[in-house]
């Protein structure tokens, strides 16, 4: 699996507030995209960034990262293969992504995505 970016999600209560601290504090003031559930913030200096979700709108948890990767169809027939535990199914979202989400020995969960093509 070739893991191109890993962005952290933390979950929050409103997007509005989180906003304020992370652009507002922090400075990741480019917004790149909001669902309404999960916003991206980023820094336009550094390209820094972290996405902020009050609760994941088709998995049933809220993982931990997002790891971005090449192709997100090897990752997934790598963690079978693996016996990584797969916690939400490979799933093309409607918003343009192809993700599934694996629970590692650790307890936390990964959203293992990329763009659909």
């Amino acid at each position: 699996m070739q893991v191109n970016r890993v962005i952290p999600d933390i979950a929050v209560d409103d997007l509005d507030t989180a906003r304020e601290f992370y652009a507002g504090f922090l400075g990741l003031s480019d917004e790149e995209f909001n669902l309404g559930w999960v916003a991206r913030f980023t820094s336009p200096e550094t390209g820094a960034s972290v996405q902020v979700l009050t609760e994941d709108e088709t998995g049933h948890t809220n993982p931990v990262a997002s790891v971005l990767v090449e192709d997100v169809d090897v990752a997934f027939a790598e963690a079978q293969e693996q016996g990584i535990e797969i916690v939400h199914p490979l799933t093309d979202e409607e918003w343009g992504v192809r993700r599934f989400f694996v629970r590692a020995p650790d307890g936390n969960v990964f959203n293992i995505v990329a763009h659909s093509r």
